[in-house]
């Protein structure tokens, strides 16, 4: 990951204490949820892509509440990194690192944070350049 995307994700988790994962089955839903959740000091969203409504969902949400920060969750191929970034998402989340997500994710040009559960993971992520990550 080049400096400049890893120095993007650390300056979006920065921003919020947490940020919450939504899973969002009626994308008309997600402008107002979105509304709801800056008014109260989450600026930082992730729209899960588990349900068939949530490309759509990212981007009722980026229209409706440009200052949040949406990204994209359950990111498991590099499709999806790019329809997650042509819907408007600014940064993808994946349940594991693979080099093809990696990949995808550096020729949008789009900060990654991609799941971790062991040592091993932990340090071939360090080895791909990156600093922030999903345990």
């Amino acid at each position: 990951m080049t400096d400049n995307r890893s120095r993007r994700m650390a300056e979006i988790c920065a921003q919020v204490p947490v940020i919450p994962v939504l899973i969002i089955e009626d994308a008309d839903q997600a402008g107002p949820l979105a509304a709801a959740l800056v008014a109260g000091g989450l600026t930082v969203l992730e729209v899960t892509l588990r349900t068939p409504d949530a490309l759509r969902a990212i981007g009722n949400m980026v229209a409706a509440v440009p200052e949040a920060m949406v990204g994209a969750g359950t990111l498991r191929s590099p499709d999806d990194v790019r329809q997650a970034k042509a819907a408007g998402a600014v940064f993808g989340v994946s349940p594991g690192l693979s080099l093809s997500l990696l990949q995808a994710a550096a020729d949008c040009d789009m900060p990654f944070l991609p799941g971790v559960a062991t040592p091993s993971e932990a340090m071939a992520a360090a080895e791909e350049g990156l600093d922030h990550l999903k345990f």
